[in-house]
């Protein structure tokens, strides 16, 4: 396990805005935490506010309402997509950092307009990709960082999971806009972008054969990277298959755990594959018809979303920069609307490296 140190100051004064799934989430995770101290819980609904009872925490209908009283340090944003944009400029405008919940909004242009606002007015702005908090991607991005790999040719996730029929009972979640390319799939290029760098073209076929619904269940995507590298990524919702990183990482007891990778990392000397972090290389002439040998790699662990929470709480005292900055939730979200219009277009999208 990673040794986290133990505060040496006053706990940061954090508000959960939105008291839904992710944001019961994150509300359990700063009670836990020593670092932070849980202000209040801001949610207009009566569910929210029995969330802040039953925690005995303060309870605010509005961020408004909230700063009428008290002023936090800092504001995580776990509300529905579309209010992104709303709630974020409101909190930048009180001067008060904060870490949204992914997507950073639901559109580029959207995203962009909170990126420059935070930028301008110098606050900062966090956005909750958490897996890159987590110790097996930092170590990764060492290992391809350190050239073991040699020079990176090849990328390919997978991402198969079933989501039950009961899941879309909810009508939201049969729309278009809904579907795991944008929330599930984000996270995965999220990472690919951590790992091998910026994407500079896009191409993407989907489908929505399966389920028929009006938003896609399963997608291939193919990637253009900035070094050269080039990526496929396979998405589908409806498959029973033990290749995701929800399955196969370990990072949420929500899902039972398979001993399968789900990303393979692909090298002119080895290649990597995660998160079983084995190194496939020759141990002499690098050729197919010489042996190859598998190293198991060890690495460290913690809890990717406790350590998110750290990281904000320690930027907010000044003691570390943003592992995730909103720009970086910004070319993220550029990637996820290229596949989209790839999608539509039938065609190659290119996206410009800012």
């Amino acid at each position: 396990m990673v040794a986290i140190t133990m505060p040496t100051t006053t706990p940061v004064k954090l508000a959960v805005l939105g008291a839904g799934l992710i944001g019961k989430r994150h509300i359990e995770y700063i009670l836990a935490e020593p670092e932070a101290e849980l202000l209040a819980i801001v949610d207009p609904s009566t569910a929210g506010k029995d969330v802040a009872e039953q925690k005995q925490i303060r309870w605010y209908p509005s961020f408004a309402a909230l700063l009428a009283n008290q002023k936090p340090d800092g504001v995580i944003v776990a509300t529905p997509n579309q209010l992104h944009l709303e709630n974020g400029l409101e909190i930048l405008a009180a001067g008060v950092p904060v870490l949204v919940e992914k997507p950073i909004t639901d559109d580029v242009v959207s995203a962009m307009r909170l990126v420059k606002t935070a930028e301008a007015a110098g606050v900062p702005l966090l956005v909750g990709h958490h897996r890159r908090h987590n110790p097996m991607i930092r170590a990764a991005k060492q290992i391809i960082g350190s050239g073991r790999l040699g020079r990176i040719i090849a990328v390919h996730a997978s991402c198969w999971f079933m989501k039950p029929d009961e899941y879309f009972a909810v009508p939201w979640r049969r729309m278009k806009g809904a579907g795991p390319v944008l929330l599930n799939l984000i996270h995965d290029v999220d990472l690919l972008r951590c790992l091998c760098g910026e994407v500079t073209s896009v191409q993407a076929i989907e489908s929505r054969a399966a389920r028929g619904n009006a938003v896609e269940d399963t997608a291939v995507i193919l990637l253009h990277f900035e070094g050269g590298a080039l990526g496929t990524m396979t998405i589908s919702d409806t498959i029973v298959a033990p290749w995701s990183w929800e399955l196969t990482s370990g990072e949420s007891s929500a899902y039972h755990q398979t001993d399968q990778s789900c990303y393979l990392i692909g090298g002119t000397h080895a290649s990597l594959t995660i998160p079983q972090f084995e190194i496939w290389h020759n141990k002499e002439a690098r050729s197919w018809w010489e042996p190859l040998h598998v190293e198991r790699v060890p690495f460290e662990t913690a809890d990717p979303l406790r350590l998110q929470i750290l990281n904000f709480c320690r930027v907010i005292r000044g003691e570390e920069k943003p592992l995730v900055t909103g720009r970086e939730g910004l070319r993220t979200l550029e990637v996820i609307a290229a596949i989209g219009q790839a999608a539509e277009a039938g065609q190659s999208v290119k996206i410009s490296v800012t």
